[in-house]
């Protein structure tokens, strides 16, 4: 069974922890982790889920998405997530989020790697993950429109292309 810790609104741990699918105290807060890998071609790798996955079944997704578990911190999570669903080995001990964005149940840590990664080096975590492809932004906006890939907010995912190698609020020109 898959336990969350439980934060409040100014993302300080608290001593409560639930089960996945138990209903959430008022006032407190789970982590979710998303890890977007954009390649030196400007594509996103994105993964499609199981059909038979309890949320957002046969959709495409971003590279990696998933819940912070119990005792770890979100920049672990992400480090856990990537290698179970697709094999890749990333030390995330220095990196932070790029963004966060609060919602209802919690806050959605994303992360955003700048990495070439062959699909025939990924390892699919069959419980998880039944395809992978690299996207470009217009081709995950379209399949947001046809409603084949999780409706995230198209600002989100054009947020993630722009800040692909760069961090911060300003973009940099030189």
């Amino acid at each position: 069974m898959e336990k969350w810790d439980l934060y409040d609104k100014n993302r300080i741990k608290s001593d409560i922890t639930i089960a996945r699918g138990d209903s959430f105290p008022n006032d407190l807060y789970r982590i979710i982790i998303h890890v977007a890998i954009i390649n030196s071609q400007g594509k996103m790798l994105i993964q499609q889920r199981q059909p038979f996955k309890h949320g957002w079944p046969d959709m495409w997704d971003v590279s990696v998405g998933g819940h912070g578990i119990s005792g770890e911190t979100s920049d672990q999570g992400a480090q856990r997530e990537l290698k179970e669903e697709l094999g890749i080995n990333v030390d995330f001990t220095d990196i932070r989020p790029s963004f966060t964005v609060n919602f209802d149940t919690g806050f959605d840590d994303y992360y955003i790697l700048r990495k070439d990664i062959r699909l025939s080096e990924l390892t699919l975590q069959e419980s998880e993950v039944q395809a992978v492809k690299y996207a470009d932004k217009d081709e995950i906006l379209s399949m947001i429109d046809s409603r084949i890939f999780i409706p995230y907010h198209k600002s989100i995912i054009s947020l993630l292309f722009d800040m692909a190698g760069n961090f911060g609020r300003h973009a940099f020109r030189s």
